[in-house]
């Protein structure tokens, strides 16, 4: 099957927009167009990235049809070792970077979404904004519960937590990218995923929508909420992370410190990123619509652009390598994380290039990533199943 380009495009600005955020400056440091693209990348590049995580099961479990019988149960074979995979992943990463690792959440989404592979496109959007006006309100319910005592006695019996600082809790309800309410984002990939993307006529209904839920949610969550209503909480409090890339942000985290029970239900109006309320779910879905239908529509009727992306869609193809690579090089060059010390775009601009001329390079000669060819190969056990 013919790779989607437009989409490719759509995850490698995902994997920048998670570049900006881990090691661009602070939002605080930015002035002008700096403060627009840090304040976009900040957990719209995030939401971007688990919607497309959501496309990408249905690439697996089938595209506009879904694979029954032995391709099906296969296929779910293959989501759930890739789902394993990134959690133990993601665990050994956050041992070393903290709670910002993603791909431990990645495979929490993954076995959740394993029995909603074989559904519709309009029963997968149904259930998208079914979770998308029921999960926040659930999730302040659950986290105002949640007083410290509670916390250490779920934490004291699990492992994923004595391993790093993402435990089972954390991957559920109250970390970075909680599957709670993320599962939104992913859900609403998988509908995407069974649409046809190169309809033309799909194309201007998909625009349409993810222009309207946009302007919806956060015209409604500025009404509400006032002025502040679109706050980046993205600064408050410190990181979690050894790697102080990024300081708490989940719509479960707690701002300034502050114990789950102080959490005022008036912020459940609010629409900021990562704030993981119904308007902030609501409105991010609406960009990622907008991304990816532009990227798609722009790499079909442009054909010079798309010759000119050609090695950023190289990035977008191996998307895992990037975004794992792009830490550990981190470390490797001690290049100081998007934090109050960091003042300069210089490194984030040296990251960006460097992952954009090794996709290049490396996709000359080989038809996946280094990850994303170990990653195929564990997976190829589901063949035996029957």
């Amino acid at each position: 099957m013919g790779r989607l380009v437009g989409v490719d495009l759509a995850r490698a600005l995902a994997v920048f927009g998670m570049y900006v955020v881990h090691i661009g400056p602070p939002l605080s440091a930015t002035t002008g167009v700096g403060s627009w693209i840090r304040y976009i990348s900040d957990g719209h590049s995030s939401v971007l990235f688990a919607t497309l995580a959501g496309f990408s099961l249905m690439l697996i479990a089938g595209r506009r049809e879904p694979k029954t019988g032995l391709a099906g149960r296969q296929a779910k074979a293959r989501i759930a070792i890739r789902a394993v995979i990134l959690l133990v992943l993601g665990t050994v990463l956050a041992m070393e970077y903290g709670g910002v690792i993603i791909l431990g959440f990645y495979g929490v989404y993954f076995l959740l979404a394993l029995p909603l592979v074989r559904l519709r496109a309009r029963t997968l959007a149904i259930i998208a904004a079914a979770f998308a006006l029921v999960t926040p309100q659930l999730a302040f319910v659950l986290t105002s519960l949640l007083t410290p005592s509670v916390q250490q006695s779920i934490n004291a019996f699990d492992p994923l937590r004595r391993l790093s600082e993402v435990g089972v809790l954390d991957l559920l309800l109250t970390g970075f990218y909680p599957a709670l309410t993320w599962m939104s984002f992913v859900i609403a990939g998988m509908a995407l995923g069974r649409l046809d993307l190169s309809s033309g006529t799909v194309q201007k209904r998909l625009a349409a929508l993810g222009a309207s839920l946009t302007a919806a949610a956060y015209s409604m969550s500025l009404l509400l909420a006032g002025s502040g209503a679109l706050r980046s909480t993205a600064e408050d409090g410190s990181s979690s992370g050894s790697s102080g890339s990024m300081p708490p942000a989940s719509g479960s985290m707690p701002p300034d410190g502050g114990s789950f029970p102080d959490m005022p239900a008036s912020s459940l109006l609010t629409a900021g990123p990562h704030s993981g309320t119904t308007f902030d779910i609501i409105g991010s879905v609406g960009v990622a619509i907008l991304v990816i239908v532009g990227a798609t529509v722009a790499m079909d009727r442009l054909p010079r652009l798309r010759r000119l992306a050609k090695p950023v869609i190289a990035v977008g193809t191996m998307s895992l390598t990037a975004y794992v690579g792009h830490f550990l090089a981190q470390s490797a060059l001690s290049v100081p994380a998007g934090t109050g010390t960091q003042q300069s775009w210089l490194p984030l601009i040296m990251f960006v290039l460097g992952a954009t001329v090794f996709a290049a390079i490396w996709s000359r000669f080989f038809r996946r990533g280094p990850l994303e060819y170990l990653l195929n190969a564990a997976t190829k056990p589901a063949k035996h199943i029957r």
